[in-house]
């Protein structure tokens, strides 16, 4: 039995964790046992608020008996069934809903429909997707990607490569070619704003830089969350994706847009596309597709990037690419079960009537002391703390511990808290994460 474990209590030393300190963790481990609704319930049962839909998915609230029951009905009846050069009807009928409802306006709508097992599959898709389009129409040479710093799209070699995140680029190689726009972040200008900031639409010039440099006949696509999550709640300046795509449309560059944080009701529409009313030819998306009761994820596609593709002879495999779990059956009973509920509570749409308290409510915490900068958006919120000298990331991992101890479950990113709360938050819940949260700012040295 690991030293820190109690009796009955788990072992802990087989689980290598991801993305987590694990020799850390595992002196003082924090375990979830069961979830209902806005709340964890902790081993040692405590209740915790739940402020980060989980990891961005949970979005339609936890224990959704709806979506256990299809899935429990989907393995009864089959559990699995090969995706390659077979099917099953319920994948067909999960790709029409979703097409139903896909980002884009009338006539625009990327409504061609991938599946992939993960937000970081989806992101590796696309990227190929965007390449094997180019090829399709005689643009062989363009196999460059641009990402952006400060990005995050996951952890397959095609995502990190794009990512901007630093330990990612460190440590592991990039595809060959790849190049980033400069971030969008400037608390000089953009500190303590609600909605999209005045100042940065000019960084998307960055893109023309970068066409002069490597030569638009060299570049497949440009990839961007239009809201950034994992690095800390990066909202785009007024103009930036607008004039990104202009750029992107002048030297045949497709733009893809990241959408596993921002897809399916986080901004108050159903996709940061249409939030923001800027169409891009590529959206990846997973978490609240299923509202992260199974693994799936999914690429939307324009008309004009799949039906490239769609040439040749009829027997011939047009992209060649898949996942065994492409379109797994439990998967999308999950999603269409997910569907229903937003669709019948409103829930895509319900962040426009929460966001004017939401954000009051984060930038009522302005003044506490190391709040350097707050910024929300739809049902999002990134606090910025001032970091330890010589320890940067050690004060926000201090007030996370605190906020568990004390009932609320936070995100940190280095020094930025990054909120999420399930769309059926209730302004009581805004008020409960301000008090713990608040309290916890004030203890943090």
């Amino acid at each position: 039995m690991n030293q820190h474990t109690k009796p009955n209590a788990p072992v802990l030393d087989s689980y290598w964790m991801p993305f987590t300190a694990n020799r850390q963790f595992k002196q003082a481990p924090r375990l979830l046992a069961s979830a209902e609704g806005m709340h964890y319930t902790s081993t040692d049962g405590r209740t915790i608020l739940d402020g980060t839909a989980g990891l961005w998915c949970v979005n339609a609230g936890h224990g959704r008996r709806q979506i256990a029951a299809a899935v429990e009905r989907q393995l009864s009846t089959m559990d699995f069934a090969p995706s390659f050069q077979m099917g099953h009807p319920i994948a067909f009928d999960f790709a029409e809903r979703l097409a139903e409802i896909a980002p884009g306006p009338a006539g625009q709508k990327l409504d061609r429909v991938f599946f992939t097992g993960s937000g970081s599959e989806s992101v590796d898709t696309a990227l190929k997707m965007a390449i094997a389009y180019q090829r399709a129409i005689g643009q062989g040479t363009r196999t460059r990607l641009i990402g952006r710093e400060r990005g995050y799209h996951g952890v397959g070699f095609g995502g990190i490569s794009v990512g901007g995140i630093l330990n990612n680029r460190r440590v592991f190689p990039q595809l060959p070619g790849s190049d980033h726009l400069r971030h969008t972040h400037d608390p000089a200008k953009n500190a303590f704003v609600k909605g999209q900031p005045e100042h940065g639409a000019e960084l998307a010039d960055d893109l023309e830089r970068l066409v002069a440099l490597h030569g638009a006949e060299t570049i497949a696509a440009c990839i961007v969350e239009p809201v950034a999550g994992s690095t800390g709640v990066l909202i785009p300046p007024k103009g930036y994706l607008e004039r990104l795509r202009a750029i992107c449309d002048k030297h045949g560059i497709l733009l893809i847009f990241d959408e596993v944080i921002t897809g399916f009701g986080r901004l108050g529409a159903p996709f940061a596309t249409d939030f923001f009313g800027v169409t891009p030819d590529l959206v990846t998306t997973a978490k609240g597709l299923t509202n992260g009761a199974i693994p799936m994820g999914a690429v939307f596609a324009s008309r004009k990037v799949h039906d490239a593709l769609m040439h040749g002879p009829e027997n011939a495999i047009e992209l060649f690419h898949g996942y065994t779990y492409s379109g797994h059956p439990a998967a999308c009973a999950a999603g269409i079960a997910t569907l229903d509920i937003y669709r019948d509570e409103g829930l895509m749409t319900r962040a426009v009537e929460l966001q004017d308290a939401w954000h009051d409510a984060m930038h009522s915490l302005k003044g506490l002391p190391n709040v350097i900068d707050i910024r929300t958006i739809g049902l999002i919120a990134g606090i910025e703390l001032q970091s330890r000298d010589g320890a940067i990331g050690a004060r926000a991992y201090d007030v996370f511990v605190d906020c568990f101890e004390k009932g609320l479950l936070i995100r940190v990113t280095g020094d930025i808290i990054a909120f999420s709360p399930p769309l059926i938050a209730e302004e009581k819940h805004f008020g409960e994460i301000v008090s713990i949260l608040g309290d916890a700012l004030k203890r943090a040295k």
